[in-house]
């Protein structure tokens, strides 16, 4: 198993552990519950902020993936955002993969797709 590999399944353990970080008492407030996404606990009393035992657990550096890895698609590829065929040329089939914007409509998705076949590069979604 080469070190790219390993490191993914690293990741994969890590990513499967790791909580939703929420923000502090987002359930107390009606305008966080459909978007309680993180903000640093910042109150000068605040038990979050102290990592009290039985509070909601905080990003730290612990849960972050090995370097290497890090921001690439669970396929082990670097995602490259792709608006034209133009772009799709300039794509290293060994470590990138396209992911065709949503603002591309069919006609020109379906050149991307061909011109990505004949490169030999995988694209993400296809479809």
């Amino acid at each position: 198993m080469n070190e790219k590999a390993r490191l993914m399944t690293i990741r994969a353990r890590i990513k499967r552990k790791k909580p939703r970080f929420l923000r502090q008492e987002w359930w107390r407030f009606p305008k966080f519950k459909n978007n309680p996404k993180w903000r640093r606990p910042k109150g000068i009393d605040s038990k979050m902020r102290l990592k009290k035992k039985g509070k909601p657990r905080s990003p730290s550096i612990g849960w972050g993936s090995p370097r290497a890895v890090r921001g690439l698609h669970p396929s082990g590829y670097e995602e490259v955002l792709v608006h034209n065929v133009k772009e799709v040329e300039a794509i290293d089939p060994s470590r990138q993969a396209a992911r065709i914007a949503g603002t591309v409509g069919r006609r020109k998705r379906e050149l991307i797709v061909a011109k990505a076949k004949e490169l030999g590069i995988k694209v993400l979604n296809a479809r």
